[in-house]
């Protein structure tokens, strides 16, 4: 099948599947001989949509095959998976989607040709929901830490529900692709494809109006009788979408989500929520006011009026005067972690700053041990080199961290949250030992340490029989340790 045949055939399909005829759009899809990984992939999705598991895998697999950096293909892929019960291999798919994105917030599949944008906190976000269906909560738990750390927008609030989930040691829902999104061809070559009229339109030769003897490409024009003498009606200003408003009270935005506005200014709502903000449109700008200090207005006064002469009649016309009445308190947004009701949020947000910021949920009123021994296996040290600190309020020292202070250090908590301090000391049985890297080892997770064969690495302790911490060339991170040797045994 020729390139222009191929290219035709895609156009058909994707023009059939936005008309919602998925059936001729697969068929479309299946007849295409040559088949690229938009193509298999597109093939994926409509099998994935129909609940046709098998031959979804199927399809992503030749995707993948013909394309091993395609992101969303593994992302796909996984959640086939994860359909099919296949928790493990939809697990390594993810991961591997996550591996892909190298270490960005995010990729954007627009330039080519589909509209969608693949989020590193929407793949933690599912590898979170594969460890808590195979039963590790505590995995589950650091993936969807993680991700709160990474998402970019405020419109990733199930995140926070799945949080809220975990703590209780429930499931929740997966995220996927909308259906009926599909790579599309380039506009520009599919424009190619159209018929093309180089003679052009057909031109008159001669006048319509009988008394003209004029003949050529411009002739006279009957003209227009009784044309109307009066001034043109104002218009009724329309907006393409929302409820105007007036603007009651100046509001000045504390975050990048809220939008500034001025008393007397229209604004058109757009969405309403429960806890009393707006979402609304004002000159070409989207964001969030509070509802309280908007007044609803009717459309019929909106209207587009001539710039006229001021007259004497109406030069002494009256301004209205602003509002007198104070502004009202803005409403308080809050999050299912914000909020201190116990039926929605029973945990508490303890951020550790190490040589990196980590966070994590903790029950209230945990003791020292088990504090402790949280943190040791998210920064992976073991507990004996590390030690605790906090600050008392009012004061700036910091104070050590044992079982006696746990009481005075769970007062200190505010709107379920908590800071602490931690510090690490040498891991006395592995204290500045040299290793020699008898292989190359790249690195696939942030935490990883990568270095080449014959590197020299300084162990700083030993996560596990298979892995250890070292630092190599300035970085700090983990590594196998059946890559490295001592070199004194080998001598």
């Amino acid at each position: 099948m020729s390139f222009v045949s191929c290219l035709r055939q895609w156009a058909d399909a994707v023009a059939f599947s936005e008309k919602g005829d998925k059936i001729s759009a697969l068929q479309a899809f299946l007849e295409i001989q040559d088949k690229t990984s938009k193509i298999s992939f597109n093939i994926g999705c409509l099998h994935l949509n129909n609940d046709d598991f098998d031959v979804a895998e199927k399809a992503f697999d030749n995707s993948i095959g013909k394309d091993e950096h395609l992101a969303v293909a593994f992302f796909q892929r996984g959640i086939t998976f994860y359909k099919k019960e296949k928790f493990e291999e939809s697990l390594l798919d993810f991961q591997q989607a996550f591996k892909e994105l190298r270490g960005n917030q995010l990729i954007d599949y627009k330039p080519l040709g589909l509209r969608y944008k693949l989020y590193a906190c929407e793949v933690l976000h599912n590898i979170g929901l594969v460890y808590a269906t195979l039963g590790k909560w505590e995995k589950a738990q650091e993936n969807l830490l993680t991700a709160l750390n990474l998402r970019s927008e405020a419109k990733f609030g199930h995140i926070d529900q799945a949080v809220e989930s975990i703590l209780k040691q429930k499931l929740f829902s997966l995220v996927g692709i909308p259906a009926g999104l599909l790579f599309k061809p380039n506009k520009h070559y599919v424009a190619e494809l159209e018929k093309k009229d180089y003679l052009g339109k057909a031109k008159v030769l001669s006048s319509v109006v009988p008394a003209d003897n004029f003949s050529g490409f411009a002739p006279l024009q009957p003209q227009v009788v009784d044309a109307p003498t009066a001034p043109k009606q104002p218009e009724v200003l329309r907006a393409l979408e929302g409820e105007p408003h007036t603007v009651l009270y100046e509001f000045i935005p504390e975050t990048e989500e809220e939008l500034a506005v001025l008393p007397g200014n229209i604004v058109f709502v757009l969405q309403r929520g429960d806890d009393n903000w707006a979402s609304v449109m004002f000159n070409g700008r989207k964001g969030l006011v509070p509802y309280n200090y908007l007044e609803p207005l009717a459309s019929k006064t909106l209207q587009v009026t001539s710039v006229q002469q001021v007259s004497p009649s109406n030069s002494n016309a009256e301004i209205p005067a602003p509002p007198q009445r104070p502004a009202p308190n803005k409403p308080v947004r809050k999050t299912g972690l914000e909020t201190k009701d116990p039926k929605v949020f029973s945990g508490c947000i303890v951020k550790v700053h190490f040589m990196f910021t980590i966070a994590m949920c903790i029950s209230p009123g945990q003791p020292f041990t088990a504090v402790l021994q949280l943190v040791s296996t998210k920064l992976k040290r073991p507990a004996s080199t590390l030690r605790l600190s906090y600050a008392k309020p009012g004061s700036s020292d910091k104070v050590t961290v044992d079982e006696s202070e746990m009481e005075v250090l769970w007062s200190c908590m505010k709107e379920n949250r908590l800071t602490l301090w931690c510090s690490a000391t040498q891991d006395k049985a592995l204290a500045q030992e040299n290793m020699v890297a008898l292989f190359s080892y790249e690195a696939s997770t942030p935490e990883d340490l990568e270095f080449r064969e014959g590197d020299v690495i300084t162990v700083l302790s030993k996560v596990n029989d298979e892995w250890l911490e070292g630092e190599c060339k300035g970085k700090v991170g983990i590594f196998p340790s059946s890559f490295v040797a001592d070199p004194n045994k080998d001598q």
